[in-house]
């Protein structure tokens, strides 16, 4: 398995804000978003080869119980769900970070965290050439979202440019449905921006969309502690 990083830090985003969590990035991306802040694991994938032993291994050394699965796209890397299950085997708490195109499966998970991809994620075609079409044709899945959604704790993740990404939230609901034990408090919206000032600026606008809709405010606090910066 292609392993871009693995760390210690605190869980920056979501439900789990602030828990302190082991995360194993794995490289390698179905998409392209256009203002993707992790570019080593999705646009130029790079990284090590590791098996499952040794990442085992390397999460162990930090005795923390709480594992990140993230990418990238997690769901696309080779033994996925045979490093899930060892994860589970040794007792971790297991969060996965995916945009919901691909089905879950098997794989062992605690919190499902989907971070479904709105217009404002696809690249022009001078940025992305044919990775573009490919983006725009596959970056959200209503029926395999619904399906994770239907497995056990989740989150609905949404990154958010301006006001106008709404309507398209509120249809992608829509066309899940409703799904037993989820509720509007687990969608969140978090402001598009890889940079303290551009979050904090566009910060209030989200605040507004959420007293207003019902949905939950997702600050990005690993960028306010830490910057866009690997191993954070």
């Amino acid at each position: 398995m292609r392993i871009s990083e693995i760390f210690h830090s605190i869980q920056g985003e979501g439900l789990l804000l602030g828990v302190p969590s082991v995360f194993v990035r794995t490289s390698g991306c179905n998409l392209r978003c256009r203002w993707c802040d992790t570019p080593y694991a999705s646009w130029n994938p790079e990284g090590k080869e590791m098996g499952i032993p040794e990442i085992i291994e390397r999460v162990r050394a930090y005795d923390c119980p709480h594992v990140v699965l993230t990418g990238g796209e997690p769901m696309v890397a080779s033994g996925i769900e045979t490093l899930s299950s060892a994860l589970r085997a040794e007792g971790m708490h297991i969060t996965i970070e995916t945009a919901g195109t691909l089905v879950p499966g098997e794989i062992a998970c605690d919190l499902a965290s989907l971070s479904p991809k709105l217009k404002n994620s696809t690249p022009d075609a001078e940025q992305a050439g044919p990775w573009r079409d490919r983006h725009e044709a596959t970056r959200l899945q209503p029926d395999i979202i619904r399906q994770w959604l239907e497995r056990g704790p989740s989150q609905l993740k949404f990154v958010v440019s301006a006001v106008e990404d709404l309507p398209e939230i509120e249809e992608l609901l829509n066309e899940v449905g409703a799904i037993p034990g989820f509720t509007r408090d687990k969608v969140l919206l978090m402001p598009e921006g890889t940079d303290v000032e551009t979050l904090r600026e566009r910060g209030p606008l989200l605040a507004e969309l959420c007293l207003e809709h019902g949905f939950r405010f997702a600050p990005r606090i690993h960028i306010e502690l830490f910057g866009n910066t690997r191993g954070t």
